[in-house]
């Protein structure tokens, strides 16, 4: 593993343990070169998945797009991190094993909502606010409303 400091490729695995969900594992690491430390996380990947954008853009699934869209989602509510890790690992672990090489990203999307909407309201609208192009104030009551009747049922 190359040092993130002063990329050097020699570096030693001082500790390693699962994480708290048992989805990946983590490495404390030392550069032999500068002694520098620092974490990584190994994961499973089943298969090397393609999301198809838009105007059939394609490029490789990233973990951490989908990381950061959540996070942006849930910024300043009070959610459990590893709940978010559960929803995310879910996610990535539905996508691989779609037995697809390309999945939309449309679908995706559609999941990342599913699971928001579960855990808290107010992300999944934020969400969707992105996700499905809100342009005035009336797209988010409307959005607002449908969310509150279904919370009623």
């Amino acid at each position: 593993m190359r040092c993130p400091f002063c990329a050097h490729d020699d570096t030693q695995v001082k500790d390693s343990r699962p994480t708290e969900d048992n989805a990946s594992i983590r490495r404390r690491r030392q550069c032999s070169s500068c002694g520098a430390r620092f974490t990584t996380f190994e994961r499973v990947q089943l298969r090397e998945v393609v999301v198809v954008k838009s105007g059939d853009r394609r490029e490789p699934f990233e973990r951490s797009k989908l990381e950061q869209s959540v996070a942006l989602a849930c910024r300043k509510r009070s959610i459990d991190q590893e709940r978010l890790d559960q929803l995310i690992s879910g996610i990535q672990r539905q996508v691989e094993t779609s037995g697809e090489a390309e999945v939309p990203s449309s679908h995706i999307g559609e999941l990342v909502m599913e699971g928001l909407r579960q855990i808290d309201s107010v992300a999944y609208i934020r969400f969707a606010s992105v996700y499905r192009d809100f342009s005035e104030a009336r797209d988010f009551e409307e959005f607002a409303s449908t969310v509150q009747q279904a919370a009623k049922e």
